[in-house]
Order: structure tokens, then sequence, then C-alpha cells
């Protein structure tokens, strides 16, 4: 027996549970595949933040930071077990290579990209609470700039994300493992391997949200699609067993002026993140040694806490291929369709903080090739609560 349905998105992570809760929303017959558990990838290794993405300014990505600040406070909203707003502080010493002129301009910016909201607002720090910081030296201070984003528990919001498009009707096939994808008359047959057996579901459109195995997903196409080139980006964070600060630190590290963040996670101290290529299969990213002696450096020079490693981890970013740097290649996501498999979309790349903006437009892009259906919930009002338990 083959099943219908009007979607299938491939990929458990926030993109593609995003997805499947917009289809579902929408009034869609959505299916989702995920080959081994919800946010078993990027999902779960990301820095665990809502953010607008102040760094991005430097890049000129400033339609990326107005969005994003527009989904950090909807997901405030929305989601307040599970995403939180966070001090961040920016400590200036000599040696920093951004002056505090420039940094109150970017805040500035920043917050006029957040429409000025209270989240918004940011200050330059007196020096008692300067002295009163975590950091190892805060005699030297410079200045100190204090602003606001958001944290969250990543698998814990896909979880949350997944829960949602389920009690909308999404159904979620997991661990199912996708075998062929075969476009044929304007519609898609999904082959499909769950439990060591295969099955087949029809489809109008497929929605291809592996993340670092976009492209391999679309080696299983039939007839052959092309894929957009893309690097794979290794970015490693630590936890160690130093006890949570009371903020998030926005450092500069000092081997290179990248930025990093030196946050609370699960009452310990999270270091992050690293910018390395990464070739091969993304299954088997692990943090290399250099990394590790990367963000302990960086941690060493700000701060005098227990630098015993608790757990470190790697996850994989995609980014456009390009000569430029990692840092200014764009970071938005791009919906990828191809004149000859327009019901086929594949996202590249994307931010935790913007799945739900992007799944809209996902929707919007595939809806002139789906049935029409009555629409049974809108995202901007769906409230997310936390999940207890495995979905799969």
């Amino acid at each position: 027996m083959t099943d219908v349905y009007d979607l299938a998105v491939i990929g458990g992570g926030i993109q593609g549970t995003g997805v499947a809760q917009a289809a579902a929303a929408a009034g869609y017959r959505v299916i989702l595949f995920e080959q081994h558990q919800l946010a078993s990838g990027t999902s779960s290794r990301s820095s665990k933040l809502i953010h607008g993405g102040l760094r991005y300014l430097e890049s000129g990505q400033f339609g990326l930071v107005r969005k994003a600040l527009r989904e950090r406070a909807l997901l405030l909203r929305l989601a307040p077990e599970l995403v939180r707003l966070v001090p961040f502080y920016i400590p200036l010493y000599a040696d920093t290579s951004r002056r505090s002129w420039q940094i109150r301009a970017g805040l500035s910016l920043y917050a006029a990209l957040g429409n000025f909201s209270r989240e918004a607002r940011f200050t330059k720090l007196d020096r008692q609470a300067m002295d009163k910081l975590e950091l190892k030296d805060t005699a030297s201070l410079q200045a100190v700039y204090q602003y606001y984003d958001a944290q969250t528990d990543d698998s814990a919001l896909t979880r949350s994300v997944m829960q949602s498009a389920m009690q909308l009707g999404a159904e979620l096939i997991c661990p199912a493992r996708v075998i062929q994808i075969v476009a044929e008359n304007r519609q898609y047959l999904v082959n499909y391997e769950k439990r060591g057996r295969q099955e087949t579901c029809h489809c109008k459109a497929v929605v291809n949200a592996a993340g670092p195995w976009v492209n391999a997903v679309l080696e299983h196409v039939t007839p052959t699609v092309p894929k957009l080139d893309i690097d794979l980006v290794q970015g490693t964070h630590l936890v160690l067993l130093q006890a949570s600060p009371k903020g998030i630190y926005y450092v500069e590290a000092p081997q290179d002026r990248r930025a990093v963040f030196i946050m609370p996670w699960q009452g310990k101290t999270m270091v992050g993140t690293t910018e390395k290529n990464f070739t091969g299969d993304p299954s088997t990213t692990e943090p290399g040694q250099d990394e590790i002696d990367y963000l302990l450096e960086v941690y060493r020079y700000y701060f005098a806490g227990n630098d015993d490693i608790s757990d470190c981890f790697s996850g994989l970013r995609v980014l456009p291929a390009g000569q430029h740097n990692f840092f200014h290649r764009p970071r938005d996501t791009v919906l990828y369709q191809h004149p000859d498999a327009p019901g086929l979309l594949s996202l590249y790349g994307g931010k935790l903080t913007g799945y739900r903006a992007t799944a809209q437009q996902v929707i919007k892009s595939l809806r002139p090739l789906l049935p029409e259906r009555k629409v049974i919930a809108d995202t901007v009002q769906l409230e997310l609560m936390p999940v207890n338990e495995e979905l799969c």
C-alpha cells in the first residue's frame, strides 16, 4: 500500500520540523522522515542562541539581522519556558581590535533593527559594575557594553516544534532512511526504509532539510537534480567544569580576533565556537585537538576558573562555496528549486533563530504546487511547550 501526502520533509532538525509545523498549520498532509533522532545533527550542536547576529552587521547582512531579531521577539513570547533573555557583555581592553565608538555604533544599529524594543536596549557599564564581572582582569578594562539576546536548549526547541506539528496532524517516521526520491507525473515517490522494511509514499512536493547531508539526499533523486556547491564548516564547543557565569561574554580570540562566546550551560561554562573547513561524512565530525586548544586559550586569556573539560562537541554549518573567508559568506538560508524539479525544494544553511520564518518561505514557494487546503493555525500564534520525552 502506498500512502499519499501533500508534502514530505526529509530531516528532523530545527529547519525540517519548522517546515512540518508550517505545512500542518496550513492544512497540508505532511510526513517527516528522520534517519536517527530529532535534532541529532547540527540542531543539537549549536551555540544554543536565539539572537539577531550582532556580528553579521559587519558583513552588511542587515536583512538577516532584522529578520532574526523579529523572530527572537516572537519566540520569547511563544516559548517562554524554552527561550529566555540573557545579558551579554562585550569587554574592551587596550588590545581589543574594535574601539568603544564602534561597539556603540553597532549596538545602536542593532537596537534600531530591533525597533528599539525593551529587549534591544544596551548600556555601557560604570566602573563599579565592571569590577563585579567574572573576568580575570577587570582593572585593565577600558569599557564594557551590556545588551540582551536569548538562549535556548536547541534540542528541546526542536522537539517542541515537532510536537506542535504533530498536534496539527503531521506524521513523524523515525528512525527512517530515505532510499530514493522519484519524480513522475508532477508528483514524487519517496522510498524509505523503516526498521528493515522498505515502504513508499506519494507526495506533491518534497522538502530536503537534511542539513549537512543536503547534497547526499539529492544523490538519491531520479531523474538527477544538480546540486549547489557548498562548504561544510565545523564549529566546536567546549563545556568546562567551571560553574556558569552570570551572563554571556562576547569576546575576541587573542589568536585571530574572531568572536567567541563564553556562556552558561547546564550549570557549567560553555565556550565556542570555531570555524574549520570539513570534508567527508558529516556523521564523523568531532572536535579536533587544535580546536580544543584554541578555545581553551581563549578561555584562559579572559578567565581564571576551572578549565577542566566536561564535554565537547562539533556541528557543521552549510555555507555557499567561495573564496572569501567563512565570516564574509552569507548566513541566510538558500531555498533551492531546480526548474526541472520545482516540487523538490532543498534548504541550504539556515540559522536556529530564523527557522519559523524560513518555514513560511518554504510553504509560500511550494503553495502553487500543492492542493488547496483550509488553514487551521498560524505559527505566529502557536505556543511552544517543553517535551519531556523523545518523540522517536
